[in-house]
């Protein structure tokens, strides 16, 4: 197989990977919202308000959030430690872009709010990090 072939099977490998963590990550970051009743929020950026549809919204953007996360942690992910790191960088990286800035930005709402809304979403941010984290490692774990 030729180097660049190699190359683009792992990036494949990396980025389906990424999708099924992120999807794990999504599930855990899922039932917060729906325990704090977050997800009709989320239904509102396709014009609902309807938790199931924000559910599947939220499990969506889980999962193309996750597929980056592979493509940039995959290569490094059968070192626990470094691969919950960078769960939790990531994790915390997107509620920045997500959370504080894009969510609201296409909501109408304020940037940046700093409210118990805005810390609930911090924490699910960081659980979908570390079992996206923990997903993808164990999944790299079993390969080798």
């Amino acid at each position: 197989m030729s180097t660049f072939a190699h190359a683009r099977s792992h990036a494949f490998t990396h980025a389906w990977r990424g999708v099924l963590a992120g999807l794990a990550g999504g599930v855990a970051f899922g039932i917060l919202m729906a325990a704090s009743g977050m997800l009709p929020m989320v239904a509102m950026l396709v014009g609902s308000e309807n938790a199931v549809i924000g559910a599947v919204v939220h499990l969506a953007i889980s999962a193309v959030i996750g597929l980056g996360f592979g493509l940039l942690a995959g290569a490094t992910a059968d070192h626990a430690g470094m691969t919950l790191a960078a769960g939790l960088v990531y994790g915390a990286a997107w509620w920045v872009l997500g959370g504080l800035i894009l969510m609201p930005a296409m909501l109408g709402m304020p940037l940046f709010p700093m409210d118990t809304m805005a810390m609930m979403s911090l924490l699910g941010h960081l659980l979908y990090g570390a079992v996206a984290a923990a997903t993808l490692y164990g999944m790299s774990r079993r390969e080798a």
